[in-house]
């Protein structure tokens, strides 16, 4: 018994020596393995290194730089600038005198009319603070005010209208016809001139008025400037163009003041001719005055809307100079409307004081910024376009140069 015992003792003894043993070698291989980082591959009894994650990409920081744009603001304290010239112009500078010294109640822009001419002249006498004009600078008026600015601030464009009592509709004409009714050639509406543009038209033997300005005008510039271009050997030769011309002597003409004029005139004239802006569209219209489809370089009639001025406007923006003088009449843009052209601030060689110079730049950054001034709220009132964003740079970079 006693021997029996003993060897089964000891064969126990020996088995849990024998699995104490297995267990802290397979702890102790397992400890080693996790301490340096490895994973014992069981398969084909290789050990491969397990692969360190790589680290995050740190995100990156863009530092966004803002440009500032022109100053708007005017300068503190009271300060008041004063703007005369083109009737055409007249309306929208009405509108935004009133919005601007809402915005800023220290300044006040005082707007008048009178015609391009004078605008162009009283800017030039230092006058006024800012000469509204529908007509560039002439070469000699640049020669002789030398830091004269014609500064592009919108684009219009211009209409021709006539009363013919109890007819309804766009009559075609051409530039040559135009010059014709002009010089008194064309004396009666049912001309063979006339009619053979407008076939289906059943237009009247009504005498024709000529209506033109008496004062010194842009839009006689830019209606001369259309007549001179396409009907170079007739009017470009014996007439030509300018804010002020000799128009021919002919017995059916009459003279008329301003837009406003124009309109009025026309209105109490049957049978008449006319040339108005097309900021008095609307009032036109409500006059009961026809419109007329004018014919462009290209052969097509084509009355005023924003897609024909723009036509026109875009076919000629590459041709701006930095000086911004530019005619835009008479191009070739099939769909372009013929009587295009930038409305012009004509700023004086110097402003009277520094305060005032700076007042004038704040105000017209505001004037072609198309949030502001230049927004269709605005612009949309007077039918005028935005100037494109190439040509407000250059705007810009004339307006940073005004001094006083």
């Amino acid at each position: 018994m006693t021997r029996r015992r003993y060897i089964l003792l000891s064969a126990v003894t020996l088995a849990t020596g024998l699995l104490a043993t297995g267990t802290t070698t397979v702890l102790a291989a397992t400890r080693a393995s996790a301490s340096a980082g490895h994973t014992t591959a069981i398969a084909y009894g290789k050990i491969e290194k397990k692969r360190k994650p790589k680290p995050k990409p740190k995100p990156r920081t863009t530092t966004t730089t803002t440009v500032p744009g022109p100053n708007e603001a005017p300068p503190s304290g009271s300060v008041g600038i004063s703007e005369e010239g083109s009737t055409l112009l007249l309306p929208l500078f009405e509108l935004w005198s009133t919005a601007y010294h809402q915005r800023y109640a220290n300044a006040s822009v005082t707007p008048g009319g009178g015609g391009s001419g004078k605008g162009i002249t009283d800017a030039a006498g230092g006058v006024v603070n800012i000469g509204a004009s529908d007509a560039y600078l002439s070469s000699s008026q640049v020669a002789q005010f030398p830091g004269m600015k014609n500064i592009a601030l919108a684009i219009s464009s211009q209409m021709v209208n006539y009363n013919i009592p109890f007819f309804r509709g766009h009559i075609k004409l051409s530039g040559q016809v135009l010059s014709a009714i002009y010089q008194g050639k064309i004396t009666e509406w049912n001309d063979p001139a006339i009619t053979a543009l407008n076939p289906t038209l059943p237009i009247p033997a009504d005498k024709i008025v000529v209506l033109h300005r008496s004062d010194s005008s842009g839009d006689t510039f830019i209606f001369s400037s259309y007549l001179s271009a396409a009907d170079a050997n007739g009017w470009g030769t014996s007439v030509g163009y300018g804010t002020s011309i000799s128009f021919p002597s002919i017995t059916n003409s009459l003279g008329e003041s301003g837009n406003a004029g124009m309109l009025s005139g026309c209105q109490a004239t049957p049978g008449c001719i006319t040339y108005i802006g097309i900021s008095y569209e609307s009032k036109a219209a409500a006059a009961g005055l026809g419109l007329a489809e004018l014919q462009n370089a290209s052969g097509n009639y084509e009355l005023p809307t924003p897609s024909t001025v723009i036509a026109e406007a875009q076919a000629l923006q590459a041709k701006t100079p930095p000086n911004e003088t530019l005619s835009m009449i008479y191009d070739s843009a099939p769909g372009g409307y013929p009587i295009v052209n930038y409305e012009y601030a004509i700023i004086p060689p110097k402003e009277t004081s520094t305060q005032e110079a700076q007042a004038v730049q704040a105000f017209l950054n505001w004037a072609i910024d198309p949030a502001k001034g230049g927004n269709s709220s605005f612009l949309g009132q007077v039918n005028f376009q935005p100037l494109p964003s190439a040509i407000r740079a250059l705007s810009e970079k004339q307006i940073a140069q005004i001094t006083g």
